[in-house]
């Protein structure tokens, strides 16, 4: 596989487009009804799929100096482990985190998995897909009461349904691997 990001891209939006969108009548986790579903999940959890989307989001935040990258589960886990590995590999290492919904009521009772985040480390949150941004905005409270602040947020896919202007009101800037346009949608 190629290392061009434009490449990469093109692979990866033909494998979305073949395999994680779905047509039909979906409800999505903003309760918003829907004519089509994309599961990132189904190419996330893929070795090609995984492969692709961590080096294309390694591509575009490689100059940002960012210390820790991760988000909200269920969506962010696969990417967030992608991305570890890959960045091992590159030599570019990254700390990598999921958010819980709510922290564990056993163990050390966190919320925040992973290695241990400074309130200095510059923190990307990631997704798979941001319809309404409800997610990612949840776990940005999260590590805001841990003192950590995120100010940037990537996802693979932008349904372009208000995300970008409730993560804005957050503080967070939203970029996207591709928008629902990109699928003809």
């Amino acid at each position: 596989m190629g290392t061009d990001i434009k490449e990469l891209k093109k692979q990866l939006l033909i494998l979305l487009d073949k395999e994680a969108l779905k047509r039909g009548n979906f409800t999505l986790s903003s309760g918003r009804t829907s004519n089509y579903y994309l599961d990132g999940r189904v190419i996330t959890l893929t070795p090609e799929g995984a492969y692709l989307t961590a080096s294309i989001i390694l591509e575009m935040i490689k100059d940002r100096k960012i210390d820790a990258l991760g988000g909200p589960t269920l969506g962010a886990d696969p990417i967030a482990g992608a991305v570890a590995l890959l960045s091992h590999i590159k030599n570019i290492p990254l700390k990598t985190f999921i958010v819980r919904k709510a922290a564990k009521e056993h163990g050390a009772g966190r919320q925040i998995e992973g290695p241990a985040l400074s309130k200095a480390d510059k923190v990307v949150l990631v997704d798979d897909v941001a319809t309404t941004g409800k997610a990612l905005i949840e776990a940005k409270q999260a590590l805001d009461k841990l003192g950590i602040t995120a100010r940037e947020a990537i996802v693979i896919v932008d349904r372009c349904e208000g995300a970008r202007e409730n993560l804005a009101k957050e503080g967070l800037s939203l970029e996207s691997i591709f928008t629902v346009k990109d699928f003809g949608l």
